[in-house]
């Protein structure tokens, strides 16, 4: 019997979504992604649906509220039913009743002058009486934590704020269905507990469900009821419960680029070393007690190279104790990068306050804070994206507030938060040979050097794609490309692994550091405080428009009175093994790269 049969002893409700054998082809292309899908969602479920990046996540998502095929042409097979009605002979405007949307990119659906009217467009156009639209509107504002910001323009929320903002238009439209693609993207780790806690509430009377696209499984693991893979070819891979997907088949996802829990990746480390550790921990929480409860394998040694200190150092520096807040002494005489007395208004707002900050040459920094910190507008003054005031931002010997355009994206590559922003050309081909060609080399060379970008990058096969029809993974790696096709000297990127699988985050993070040992001077700005810890020699950490503190990544990771103060969370593996007694040797590991794994024949780790 079908799981929505009308048996009366099966008391399973009558699925909100059912996705049956669904495949999409977007015009243009020659293999379907997804491919064939299949499966149910009922009221009151949480499911998480991963895969690969390519592999039909977010165009699935399209086709659930009608969008695909009535506004994205695409082909469809396979049938698509939500609340019982049929997408492909509904109105989008009807769907909206039934199914809610949050995009990848929150700029994409809004569209008005303050929060509150924003919040309210939805409700409005469904004709409902202005006392109910205004009670919507208030409860989704206050959930998402912006009603205090009600009469503000969108325009000035941070990129964070623009996504809560975008959830809250989705809740107040009261549909039975929820679809939210990476919701917490942008969003700074407080935030992002904010979120599920409101999304917690609201399924929690039972009559809602929520589909889920994320990458940040350490957050969401806790929410969701069940998962749905994709694979590669974006065909069903699993369909079952947390325990039974994420726990019982992680190293097959592992292989597969999906993004586990970092509590997942690490236990699946120590297995290797040789640490039973079943069943496999998903949360730092569960991790710390199986390795209470476990001894150490016999003969294991621990390497512990790059880990945390035993107590903060004094390289971790507020600027107001110093006259400059840049690197120590011992960096290099001449930085590469020099920031003095940058202030920056969006508005009527000053976002930055005499910002003083010094990057050396061939440093790898991560600047991180709190949605609103400032992090963002920072970055796009130093790499002239916004011109800063002259004099106030130096770049390889030229005043990035003075300098012409050419000048400037000569000596630093921008990689911008949402990768449509920047793309030009109408094939991804044309997007990266444009770099070359205004370099003025021979078509010859201008062929063979795009030619092995794509490779690198895994989109040869899109090579004659439109950019605009790439997954998001894949629109962030093309980003990537065409920023280093220039080769500045430097590369500022903002939320570098936004929209990546595991496999791809791995592989970008990797040539970036490869780029990095080659003398390229990275700048990244991300929420993932994991990423920072396994990469960045440097950290900077911003509040509400101020360098707070800057010093070695280890340093500034030790002290937790400092990540409290920032209102940034401590990365997952940091929280996991931080005060573990029985092995006191994992207590000080902070990357997943220092976690003992396989051992040698002489019992050490290797």
């Amino acid at each position: 019997m079908s799981k929505g049969a009308a048996d009366p002893a099966d008391r399973r409700p009558v699925p909100i979504l059912q996705v049956r054998e669904v495949g999409i082809t977007h015009d243009g292309e020659s293999t379907p992604a997804p491919a064939s899908v299949s499966f149910e969602i009922s009221p009151g479920e949480v499911v998480l649906l991963l895969g690969p990046s390519g592999s039909g996540k977010s165009t699935l998502t399209l086709a659930l509220n009608g969008l695909i095929p009535h506004a994205v042409p695409a082909e469809v097979t396979g049938t698509v039913l939500v609340d019982g009605v049929d997408t492909a002979d509904t109105a989008v405007a009807e769907l909206s009743t039934r199914v809610a949307m949050v995009f990848q990119d929150p700029d994409a659906q809004l569209v008005t002058g303050t929060l509150l009217d924003e919040v309210a467009f939805g409700p409005e156009n469904l004709r409902m009486p202005v006392a109910e639209v205004l009670a919507r509107a208030e409860t989704a504002l206050r959930r998402v934590g912006l009603w205090e910001r009600r009469s503000e323009n969108p325009d000035r929320l941070s990129g964070g704020g623009r996504q809560r903002l975008a959830i809250a238009c989705a809740l107040a439209m009261g549909s039975p269905l929820l679809v939210l693609d990476e919701p917490t993207a942008n969003l700074d780790p407080r935030g992002i507990e904010e979120v599920y806690a409101a999304l917690a509430e609201l399924v929690a009377a039972g009559d809602r469900a929520i589909l889920l696209v994320e990458h940040n499984l350490d957050a969401a693991v806790g929410f969701v009821d069940r998962v749905v893979v994709l694979d590669h070819a974006g065909r069903l891979a699993a369909d079952g419960t947390v325990d039974d997907v994420l726990r019982v088949r992680a190293d097959e996802l592992h292989a597969m680029g999906v993004w586990l829990p970092v509590s997942a990746i690490a236990a699946l480390r120590l297995r290797q070393a040789g640490f039973v550790l079943d069943p496999l921990p998903l949360t730092p929480d569960e991790l710390r007690a199986a390795l209470e409860s476990e001894p150490a394998p016999l003969g294991a040694a621990i390497r512990t190279t790059g880990s945390l200190p035993d107590a903060p150092l004094s390289t971790v520096r507020n600027p107001s104790d110093s006259e400059n807040s840049g690197p120590t002494s011992e960096r290099a005489p001449t930085p590469l990068i020099t920031v003095r007395g940058l202030t920056l208004r969006r508005g009527r707002s000053e976002v930055l306050h005499a910002i003083d900050l010094d990057v050396a040459r061939g440093e790898f920094v991560a600047i991180v804070g709190a949605n609103g910190a400032g992090k963002t507008s920072l970055i796009q003054a130093m790499a002239g994206v916004v011109p800063p005031p002259r004099g106030t931002v130096h770049v390889d010997g030229i005043d990035i507030g003075r300098a012409d355009a050419r000048s400037v994206t000569s000596r630093i590559g921008f990689v911008f938060q949402n990768p449509e922003h920047q793309f030009i050309a109408h094939t991804v081909f044309d997007e990266i040979a444009h770099g070359l060609r205004q370099r003025h080399l021979s078509d010859d060379e201008v062929r063979a050097r795009t030619e092995v970008l794509l490779e690198r990058f895994g989109l040869a096969d899109k090579a004659g794609s439109h950019p605009f029809l790439l997954s998001g993974g894949q629109k962030r790696r093309l980003s990537v490309g065409t920023a280093l096709v220039a080769g500045a000297p430097v590369l500022v990127l903002d939320e570098p692994t936004f929209g990546q699988d595991r496999a791809r985050a791995d592989e970008l993070l990797g040539l970036l550091s490869e780029l990095n040992d080659e003398g390229t001077t990275i700048i990244v700005v991300t929420h993932d405080m994991q990423l920072v810890t396994e990469y960045a020699d440097r950290t900077v950490v911003l509040s509400d428009g101020r360098v707070l503190a800057t010093g070695d990544t280890r340093d500034v990771f030790a002290d937790d009175d400092l990540i409290e103060r920032a209102g940034l969370r401590l990365p997952p593996l940091r929280r996991a093994l931080r005060g573990v007694q029985r092995h006191p040797e994992l207590a000080r590991v902070a990357r997943l790269a220092d976690l003992p794994t396989a051992r040698d024949t002489t019992g050490g780790a290797r």
